[in-house]
C-alpha cells in the first residue's frame, strides 16, 4: 500500500498501528505477528488530520479485529464534529483461510465509514487481469487488496497479492489527491 501511495507525485503515506487491546500472553497463543515498533500508534485526532485513510486489518470471524473496532469506537468525538466527513477511505485485509470472510469484513467495515460520512473508495476491478487469475491462491477482491495468512499466520503475501496492494495504494492516493485538490478550488 505505502509503496503504491508514495509513487503518486505529491503524496506522502504514513503507516500507523492502532492500540493493542490484548495481553502479550494471548497474542503469543494466537501466533500474532510481533509489533511493528517502527509504526507509531495512531490517535483519533491524527486520523482526522489525514487527507485519506486506508484501513488494513485482520479478520476475526468475518469482521474487523477487535483492536480496529475499539479504535474506531474511540472516534465518537470525531463523529460528533463530523471531522471525517467527506474524507476518502479504503480497506484491505488478511484472513487465515479462503473462507475467512474478506468480503464480509469489508461489508461490515463500511458501516463505520458511512456513519462518519466518509467516501468509500473500493478497489473495484481496477487491478485488471490480476483480479481474475485462478492459477494461484490469492486474497483480495473488488472491496480491497487482501492476503491469506494461513490458519497459523505463517503464510506471507504472494507476489500477486503484493502487486494488488501496491496498485490499491497508488489508485487510492491518486483519488485522495484529486479530492483534496478539488476541495481547495471551491
Amino acid at each position: 500500500m505505502r509503496k503504491g501511495a508514495d509513487s503518486v507525485d505529491g503524496v506522502e503515506a504514513t503507516v500507523y498501528r492502532v492500540p493493542e487491546t490484548l495481553p502479550e500472553e494471548v497474542l503469543g497463543k494466537m501466533h500474532a505477528a510481533p509489533k511493528r515498533e517502527e509504526h507509531p500508534v495512531i490517535t483519533a485526532r491524527e486520523l482526522a488530520e489525514a487527507d485519506g485513510v486506508l484501513l488494513g486489518f485482520p479478520t476475526r470471524f468475518g469482521m474487523m479485529a477487535a483492536q480496529m473496532k475499539a479504535f474506531l469506537d474511540s472516534t465518537g468525538g470525531l463523529w460528533q464534529e463530523q471531522a471525517l466527513a467527506g474524507k476518502p477511505a479504503g480497506l484491505f485485509f488478511a484472513t487465515g483461510t479462503q473462507g475467512g470472510g474478506q468480503e464480509t469484513t469489508a461489508l461490515t467495515a463500511v458501516t463505520q465509514l458511512a456513519h462518519h460520512g466518509m467516501l468509500y473508495v473500493p478497489l473495484g476491478y481496477s487491478f485488471g487481469a490480476g483480479m481474475f487469475g485462478v492459477d494461484e491462491v490469492r486474497g483480495g477482491s473488488p472491496y480491497g487488496a487482501g492476503t491469506f495468512a494461513g490458519a497459523d499466520g505463517s503464510r506471507t503475501p504472494s507476489e500477486t497479492e503484493l502487486a494488488m496492494a501496491e496498485h490499491q495504494g497508488k489508485y487510492f492516493a491518486a483519488i485522495a489527491k484529486k479530492l483534496k485538490a478539488g476541495a481547495t478550488v471551491a
